[in-house]
């Protein structure tokens, strides 16, 4: 298993290209399935949720090819509606072809879902909503068999609560639905407008988009497109959390400020000096010390729970106190004991965590829990005096491309080793 050597303690400066988000790449990808004719997704993370979907995709009969950071797809050759739990047991995004699957063939059977375990998220909001839109659904002997006579048909979805996955799978069902669907209290995050944007441009008819009530008028066909994976977020806002907790500077390209004004506006609460352009944002932290802020994890357009970590490790070394509530998942505090470990003073209640900075902290070995919190023990132990082993980096490649390169080009010491090795 490999993990992280990372000798710390000098700042970050330099430049690095942000990928593809991993958020929107999964539900770009399922959306294939909805094309009657080949489509061609370009910026693709080289990631291994993708490298994961890719191949539950292609298990369906559909030739998929993926090379650098294009994936292609001619669904024409789609043989079944069967995606096994050997490949959906490591990613939960891979309910995300139940949707597309049931709208085009009127039938799935799709295993209930595996993944991190950063608290429950369960399917059946998901499952209520295609119901809404005429599915028969059981569940048995962890799988969803989902069918339709005929077509989907158009209706009214109301979400318990905002999902995202949940709001993205009704979308790609709704595209292809007989008549109307109208989502209520959908979720707003860039991912779902990315989705949007991409099924309109195959011939779907979306109206709302980047607002809570969607409203989908149905077509009878979806044909294939080119379309660009929108620049990832949360890849961008780490490693500018990676120039704030070091004293660096950092410019992160091919980007979009607006995608991420709420985190942006924490680290200039930090006292950072934050710049934008067209498709940069540069962090620049004047080898001062952070001064603490507090936030609380919201959905899109407040602060995500996603940077949730990575802000939390700059508050272990900031100037102050500072109170962090996570409102979006229950188990999302496995980060604060190996921060902990290295010299953090926090203090969980709950939901809430209290920081109180630490002017150092010192290197130890850590262990990453999920993949958020795998990036908050790297930039972490970036700061941290000393040799730190960070383990169970398997996390971290699940949704950062190339992290050691780009860390390494700003200055990082960082290599990647064997557990045998060390």
């Amino acid at each position: 298993m490999d993990k992280f050597l990372i000798r710390g303690g000098k700042p970050l400066n330099g430049e690095v290209r942000i990928s593809g988000a991993k958020n929107a790449a999964l539900p770009l990808l399922a959306a294939m399935i909805l094309a009657e004719t080949p489509i061609k997704l370009t910026n693709v993370p080289r990631l291994k949720d993708v490298d994961t979907l890719v191949k539950l995709i292609a298990g369906l009969g559909i030739t998929m090819t993926y090379q650098d950071d294009t994936v292609t797809a001619d669904t024409s050759t789609l043989n079944n509606q069967f995606a096994p739990y050997e490949l959906v047991r490591t990613m939960r995004a891979s309910i995300l072809v139940l949707g597309p699957l049931l709208a085009r063939y009127g039938e799935a059977k799709v295993s209930l879902p595996g993944g991190c375990a950063i608290g429950s998220r369960p399917v059946d909001q998901h499952l209520k909503a295609l119901e809404a839109l005429g599915a028969e659904i059981e569940v048995e002997a962890g799988y969803v068999n989902a069918k339709v006579n005929g077509r989907l048909k158009g209706g009214e979805v109301i979400f318990d609560m905002v999902t995202v996955g949940g709001t993205e799978n009704i979308l790609m069902a709704a595209v292809l639905a007989e008549g109307v669907t109208t989502i209520r209290n959908a979720a707003r995050e860039p991912e779902i407008t990315d989705l949007a944007h991409l099924l309109n441009k195959m011939g779907a008819k979306i109206e709302g988009i980047d607002t809570d009530t969607l409203v989908v008028t149905g077509v009878e066909k979806l044909n294939g497109c080119e379309y660009a994976v929108v620049a990832d977020r949360i890849e961008t806002g780490s490693y500018l959390a990676a120039a704030a907790i070091t004293g660096g500077k950092i410019r992160t390209t091919h980007t979009r400020a607006e995608l991420m004004e709420a985190v942006l506006e924490k680290f200039q609460e930090m006292g950072a000096v934050v710049s934008t352009g067209d498709d940069w944002i540069e962090l620049d932290m004047q080898g001062k010390r952070p001064k603490a802020v507090s936030f609380c994890t919201l959905p899109h357009p407040d602060f995500p729970t996603d940077m949730q970590a990575q802000l939390m490790a700059v508050n272990a070394i900031a100037d102050g106190e500072a109170k962090i509530s996570e409102t979006i998942f229950e188990n999302r505090f496995m980060h604060v004991p190996e921060l902990c470990r290295m010299g953090a003073n926090i203090h969980v209640e709950g939901h809430d965590a209290v920081v109180v900075g630490v002017e150092k902290l010192q290197a130890a070995p850590v262990m990453a829990t999920d993949l958020r919190a795998s990036f908050s023990l790297v930039i972490a132990a970036l700061a941290a005096e000393g040799e730190t082993l960070v383990d169970r980096i398997y996390h971290i490649d699940r949704g950062y491309e190339h992290v050691e390169e780009k860390l390494r080009a700003l200055g990082a010491d960082i290599q990647r080793v064997k557990a045998d090795t060390v």
